[in-house]
């Protein structure tokens, strides 16, 4: 089977997923792409399970948002796309907890009065940083950040591009750059 017609095929299974809540091309979407998808993560990540994990992962997205889904440019770009970044993600999340750790076991072994201080202070200068976004950029980095909405979910949500979307994040992020400093990291690992 040549390239253009295996894509064709990927193509037709999700529009089935989409448009026809067919469980049976789920069904032969995920044992067609779960093996090559799990190798194509472990390019990644080491454990395996993690990465049967993460394709896992991928495959109920996909399920659970088949209504919403906007598939740009194909769908084994899709899959791929979707993979990478759920590796990414992990990969980042994994970096600063083992940093956060790190720096924790340097200082003390328990966690003190002092620590639910600085939590709470912490907790109140994201909010008092995130207050001072325009409303539509506060509330499309809360969507991406607090509830886990992809950029095309938040796009199709707030009527607005998915390159909208991106800039409002960028936007966010590098004013809770300047204003959080050095409690960045932080702030992310704990909210």
């Amino acid at each position: 089977m040549d390239d253009c017609t295996h894509t064709n095929e990927i193509d037709l299974l999700f529009w089935k997923i989409a448009q026809l809540d067919d469980e049976d091309a789920f069904r032969s979407l995920f044992f067609k792409f779960f093996s090559s998808l799990c190798v194509f993560a472990h390019r990644y990540i080491e454990q395996w399970e993690t990465c049967e994990d993460i394709v896992q992962d991928t495959f109920f997205k996909i399920w659970k948002n088949r209504k919403k889904m906007i598939i740009n440019t194909s769908g084994r770009n899709l899959l791929l796309t979707s993979v990478r970044n759920s590796c990414v993600d992990y990969l980042r999340k994994q970096e600063i907890e083992t940093s956060w750790i790190q720096k924790k076991s340097l200082h003390k072994t328990e966690y003190s009065t002092d620590d639910l201080y600085a939590t709470v202070e912490l907790e109140n200068m994201l909010n008092a940083a995130l207050s001072n976004l325009p409303e539509n950029i506060r509330q499309v980095f809360e969507m991406s950040r607090f509830e886990g909405l992809t950029y095309t979910e938040i796009a199709t949500q707030q009527r607005i591009s998915i390159k909208t979307v991106e800039a409002y994040i960028t936007k966010a992020l590098k004013q809770l750059r300047i204003e959080l400093k050095d409690y960045l990291p932080l702030a992310l690992l704990l909210f």
